[in-house]
This record gives structure tokens, C-alpha cells and sequence, in this order.
């Protein structure tokens, strides 16, 4: 069995690390294009999504050239708000098509109603999943960052031993 160099391990986590900032970046660019172009801002709720992009870029550009306690616990704190973001859009979106239908046939069964919400192609119920995912790209970014993960989960109040 061949020996392996030290650091090896290391440096792939790093080019790992580095691919999940271009596509979290890259998800995160397309995504507000999308929201703005769709106009998804029209009321208070659609604006969540679009009010979370927009720092989460800079927060990542922080975290980046400051590789700081500081910068870490934001991107932390703003991945697990697209995490709640997402939870809440395909709630609002499935309440807001579920009323639709109901107001086009209110003798539906449950079923017939899931069905109809689930192929709905307005409001689509999982888009804002795209949050979900971006949220949780961002998190595994954050959380794979081990020269600050311990400190930063610590002030966050979370422990990392094991009882």
C-alpha cells in the first residue's frame, strides 16, 4: 500500500471547498435574477427571498477575504435563515395554491387537492426549495471551514463533544 503525502486529505478538502463556493455563488446570482426578473417581489412574503440573497453575497465576500470568527458566524447565520426561507416559501406556496383550487372546486377531495397543488405550475410548490439547498450548500461551506468551526459553533452555543 502506497503511503500518502501529508496534507493530501487537506488539499482536497480545500478544491471541495472552493467548488461549493463557485456553485453556492453561482446559485445565488441566478437565483435573484430569477426573483427579480419573475417579479417576486410584488408582495411583503416573495420580498424574504429576495431580501436574503442580497446580503448573503457580500457576507460570502466578507467571510472569504477575511477568513474571521466573525465573518463565519454571519455566513452560518444567514445559511440557516435560507433554510427557514425555504421551509416558508413552499409553505406560503402551497397555502397560496391550495386556496386557488379551493376557490375553482370547493367539493375537492383531500387528495384531489394535494395532487392538484403538487402540479401547479403557478405558484410552483417547491421552488423555494432552491433556498433549502442554497442554505444548506452554505452551511456545508461554513461548517467544513475547520479553522474556525469549533470557535464559531461555541459562541453560537453549540458543542461539539460528546456526552
Amino acid at each position: 500500500m502506497e503511503a500518502q503525502r501529508p496534507g493530501v486529505g487537506a488539499d482536497r478538502v480545500e478544491v471541495l471547498r472552493r467548488w461549493i463556493l463557485a456553485v453556492l455563488v453561482l446559485g445565488l446570482v441566478v437565483t435573484i435574477t430569477e426573483l427579480i426578473l419573475l417579479s417576486h417581489y410584488e408582495q411583503p412574503l416573495q420580498l424574504l427571498h429576495v431580501l436574503f440573497i442580497s446580503p448573503a453575497i457580500p457576507v460570502l465576500a466578507w467571510h472569504v477575504m477575511q477568513l474571521d470568527v466573525a465573518g463565519l458566524i454571519a455566513l452560518l447565520i444567514v445559511m440557516a435563515l435560507f433554510v427557514l426561507a425555504g421551509f416558508a416559501g413552499v409553505a406560503a406556496h402551497f397555502y397560496g395554491s391550495t386556496e386557488f383550487q379551493l376557490d375553482l372546486n370547493p367539493d375537492m377531495s383531500t387528495w384531489e387537492l394535494i395532487e392538484k397543488v403538487m402540479r401547479a405550475k403557478a405558484p410552483p410548490v417547491l421552488a423555494p426549495g432552491m433556498m433549502l439547498q442554497l442554505g444548506l450548500l452554505g452551511l456545508a461551506y461554513a461548517y467544513s471551514d475547520a479553522r474556525y468551526r469549533t470557535r464559531a459553533l461555541r459562541i453560537l452555543g453549540f458543542s461539539l463533544q460528546k456526552e
